[in-house]
């Protein structure tokens, strides 16, 4: 295997723009980079990034909001504190740690006796304090008045659903959703135009009784190389899980690895390529992926088996239009003498694996030499107002990150605001109606890996070098902050922890 510095350079040479590693135009996807945006352009993108605080200003003032509620009940103690996974290093722990949500006293706020527009009016005059004072000191005042009174509607509109107000809420959100635009030039009101627009739909399902299953979408896959190109996160996920599986691969002559939500297989190239030019030659390599669209899948084993021809490597592909927590392990044709990895980029798109507990028990069977795990740092359980709590911090501060390097027209903007983020919103506050649909979910998996017979295996120097060479690619004041400790690496956004990345090893495949 190549050495520490060659396989970060050589990683570094294959994830420059101007040498693709795969022909996007054949599954038709823009070849659109961030070097080919102007230098004039980025510039004036970068003047932004003070504007863009909104994810602070949300912790300061939902924190406010409960906090000057009387403390009659509380919900389930395992909220927000318990789920956010907040990065211990030099990510700060975010001031929503110790919120603890007041459900039921909100009806005196809300049954119409006219007490919500005093407290309305008190909460609007310290909305003004804080656009008069900003959070921290670092320039939030600058966030336009109107965004501000935005969130705090939605808070009070996320406050009534909790309560089962649903008829206030539902008054509240169309008065939302006529007022906040999708592309409006503030950040606060394009997220409050989603937010409202999951919680509407939570609240008619509410009516109805309808459980709405999670959607699997097909469209989104162009967006996702859309964000893709213009935010380090999927790179992220690709390069450090690949560095990963090469050093678990190490010196093996036959290697299985199943994607467990392959989509185009974009991560893969990169890997065939450093595998085909090892000094002891290349490993045959099986590759097993998992999706949703059997057509997809087909055309993904055959962008993957070209390109693994084109560098003389021999290869298999093996496609499963199924959801992993839901096939037979015979499925999976495990071979003797065949090194076994695992990939998993979670997210919150659509369910790619099913039952979770399902997961757990078939990667027991499988006991992978390596199992490399890239988690949201954002919780799907939990009662409406936790997921609410947390949701809106996680996507304030992804909309933050774009709003910084785009501007409010880019049309890649919206297509990833729309057909990714939204979408991730509405799977975690409106499916399911007025309950959630499916099976629990776990709150930490690697809690859960390392209660069944899973070690973590620490992420190594070349996998910190490799992200910190993806950070290089995006104009360094923008804010990403990269952090490694616990054997993990987070990506983050300021001081907030959006992903993270971890290797574990199967007990008995040692």
């Amino acid at each position: 295997m190549k050495g520490g510095f060659e396989v970060v350079h050589a990683t570094l040479d294959m994830i420059q723009p101007h040498e693709p590693i795969w022909d996007f135009a054949s599954v038709g996807f823009p070849t659109t980079s961030v070097s080919s945006i102007p230098r004039q352009a980025v510039e004036n993108r970068c003047s932004n990034l003070e504007r863009n605080e909104l994810s602070e200003w949300v912790e300061q003032v939902t924190k406010q909001l409960i906090d000057d509620l009387p403390a009659e009940t509380e919900t389930d103690s395992s909220l927000l504190a318990d789920t956010s996974m907040v990065c211990e290093d030099s990510f700060a722990p975010s001031p929503l740690g110790d919120f603890r949500a007041r459900k039921t006293v909100r009806r005196s706020f809300l049954d119409g006796s006219g007490e919500e527009n005093q407290w309305s009016n008190e909460q609007g005059n310290q909305t003004n304090n804080f656009c008069e004072n900003g959070v921290n000191g670092r320039g939030l005042s600058r966030l336009d008045e109107q965004g501000l009174s935005l969130i705090t509607l939605l808070l009070e509109c996320a406050v009534a659903i909790s309560v089962d107000n649903l008829g206030e809420a539902h008054r509240m959100l169309l008065e939302l959703t006529q007022m906040a635009s999708p592309y409006a030039p503030s950040c606060a009101e394009r997220v409050v135009a989603y937010f409202a627009k999951a919680m509407s739909s939570r609240v008619i399902n509410s009516w109805l009784g309808i459980c709405s299953p999670l959607i699997n979408y097909k469209s989104v896959h162009c967006s996702f190389q859309a964000f893709n190109n213009v935010s380090p996160y999927v790179k992220f996920a690709h390069f450090t899980s690949n560095q990963a599986i090469l050093e678990a691969l190490h010196r093996r002559d036959r290697v299985h690895i199943i994607d467990l939500d392959i989509m185009q297989g974009l991560q893969w190239p990169a890997l065939f390529h450093i595998l085909a030019t090892r000094i002891e030659g290349p490993p045959h390599v099986r590759m097993t992926g998992i999706g949703n669209s059997m057509e997809l899948l087909v055309e993904t084993g055959k962008q993957l088996s070209n390109f693994a021809k084109r560098l003389g490597m021999s290869f298999e592909f093996h496609p499963i239009a199924k959801k992993f927590g839901e096939i037979d392990i015979t499925m999976v044709q495990v071979r003797r003498g065949e090194t076994l990895a695992v990939h998993w980029l979670q997210h919150s798109l659509y369910d790619a694996t099913g039952p979770e507990w399902k997961t757990l028990r078939l990667f027991e069977q499988l006991a992978p030499r390596v199992i490399t795990l890239v988690e949201q740092d954002l919780f799907h359980g939990g009662s409406f107002l936790d997921r609410f709590v947390g949701s809106l911090h996680y996507y304030s501060t992804m909309f933050d990150s774009l709003g910084a390097y785009l501007p409010a027209d880019d049309p890649s903007r919206h297509r990833i605001e729309h057909c990714l983020l939204y979408r991730e919103i509405n799977n975690i506050l409106a499916i399911g109606g007025p309950a959630r649909s499916g099976e629990d979910k776990f709150k930490h998996w690697r809690s859960e890996l390392a209660r069944n017979c899973f070690v973590q295996v620490p992420m190594s120097s070349n996998s910190m070098a490799q992200a910190q060479l993806i950070l290089n690619m995006f104009p360094p004041a923008h804010g990403y902050s990269l952090v490694q400790g616990d054997g993990t690496l987070r990506l983050g956004w300021k001081d907030t922890s959006l992903f993270t990345a971890s290797a574990w090893t199967s007990q008995a495949s040692r």
